[in-house]
C-alpha cells in the first residue's frame, strides 16, 4: 500500500490532519498500526491541553428503546459551531445508546464502558477522539435513564 492510501486509512481512522498523519506514518517508519498508536497518543495531549476549558455549548440528546427505556445525555462542547456539528451530534446519539445498555447513572461508569458499536474502545476513548478531531474540550455533564415500570 502506498503513502497515499496509508493516509487515507489513517485519517479516515482518526480525523487526524494530513502532515500529522505523514509525520507519524514517518515516525513509525510506515508501520500503520504504529503511526496510529502514535496518533492516539497526540490526542490524548492535545485532550490533555483542552481540559479545563469551560463547555458552556452543546446539546441534550434522547433516546428511547422499544418504548420501555428511555435514554438521556446532556453533552457539552465550548462553542454553538461545535454542538451543530454532525459528528459532534453523532457522539450525541451514541452517548444515548450506551446510557440505555447502562444499569447506573453514574458519568465514571459510563466513561468506563465498552462501546457497543466499537467493541475493545471505551466511551472515555471515544470522546478523547472527538476532543482531538473536533479541537475543543467536551464533556458528559448530566445523563438519565428511565426504564419503564421502575
Amino acid at each position: 500500500m502506498g503513502l497515499t492510501e496509508k493516509i487515507t486509512t489513517l485519517r479516515a481512522k482518526t480525523g487526524a490532519g494530513i502532515m500529522a498523519i505523514k509525520n507519524a506514518l514517518d515516525e513509525a517508519s510506515g508501520n500503520e498500526k504504529r503511526a496510529l498508536d502514535i496518533l492516539k497518543k497526540q490526542g490524548l495531549t492535545i485532550a490533555k491541553k483542552k481540559a479545563e476549558r469551560t463547555t458552556s455549548q452543546g446539546l441534550i440528546e434522547t433516546y428511547t428503546h422499544m418504548g420501555k427505556i428511555g435514554a438521556m445525555v446532556e453533552l457539552n462542547c465550548e462553542t454553538d459551531f461545535v454542538a451543530r456539528n454532525p459528528e459532534f451530534k453523532d457522539l450525541a446519539h451514541d452517548l444515548t445508546l450506551q446510557v440505555a445498555s447502562l444499569e447506573s447513572e453514574k458519568i465514571e461508569d459510563l466513561l468506563k464502558m465498552e462501546l457497543i458499536k466499537e467493541p475493545g474502545k471505551t466511551v472515555q476513548e471515544l470522546i478523547t477522539e472527538k476532543i482531538a478531531k473536533l479541537g475543543e474540550n467536551i464533556k458528559i455533564k448530566r445523563i438519565a435513564r428511565f426504564v419503564l415500570g421502575d
